[in-house]
């Protein structure tokens, strides 16, 4: 496998380490091979094991996401600590580009305008664009963003190739996930109120790390 992971020998031997740690108190588990990666660097990334337990998966999200990760499409998020936090080397590589419309003004104004959320005006500005069919859609801060996403697969006939919903908090965070689950679309999601932005890059590279096995 070609590594992406930009890191001296050094640094490459202490995370190598740190996975082996996670796969020995992790025990065994449902997971195929490859959802385990994705599994595996979301518990590495928080050292919380409970993620085991809430990491969800539509039985063609993985490869679905390696796939159209390859043919370089576009990866929609809802906030900009998702992009900062993404491996802009392997991205450039396959043509992938990165959306967040949320500091947008006209996104602000819609907002103000209509008593919304910023999260949701900025979903609704990449449906507007014809960004999100086949893209990546990855919500790791905003409810109201995936359940706006989940609305528009429903009501306006968005086609993401992918939808990685895992926001935090305390008020919807739940049940966007659950709205999320019952989407037709792909979908890697965090069961509860746990997630993050940290959380959605660690799939993603996941999901580049694994793209980089077998040839596209």
């Amino acid at each position: 496998m070609n590594d992406m992971r930009q890191m001296t020998p050094k640094g490459r031997s202490i995370e190598d380490a740190s996975f082996a740690i996670i796969d020995s108190e992790a025990g065994p588990h449902q997971y195929s091979r490859a959802e385990w990666q994705v599994v595996r660097r979301v518990i590495h990334a928080t050292a919380d094991f409970e993620f085991k337990d809430l990491m969800r998966f539509h039985r063609d999200a993985v490869q679905t996401g390696m796939d159209v990760l390859r043919q370089g499409c576009p990866i929609v998020v809802d906030v900009k600590m998702i992009t900062a936090g993404l491996n802009e080397d392997r991205l450039k590589a396959y043509g992938c580009s990165t959306h967040c419309f949320i500091s947008d003004d006209d996104v602000i104004a819609a907002a103000k305008a209509t008593n919304s959320t910023r999260a949701i005006e900025a979903m609704r500005k990449a449906q507007r664009s014809g960004l999100l069919d086949g893209a990546i859609v990855a919500i790791g801060n905003a409810p109201t963003a995936l359940l706006e996403t989940a609305r528009l697969v429903k009501e306006a006939g968005a086609r993401p190739a992918l939808v990685i919903g895992v926001p935090v908090g305390f008020v919807s965070a739940a049940e966007s996930k659950e709205a999320a689950l019952r989407m037709p679309t792909p979908y890697i999601v965090a069961r509860g109120r746990k997630g993050g932005s940290t959380i959605a890059v660690a799939v993603i590279h996941a999901l580049l790390l694994l793209s980089t096995e077998v040839p596209a």
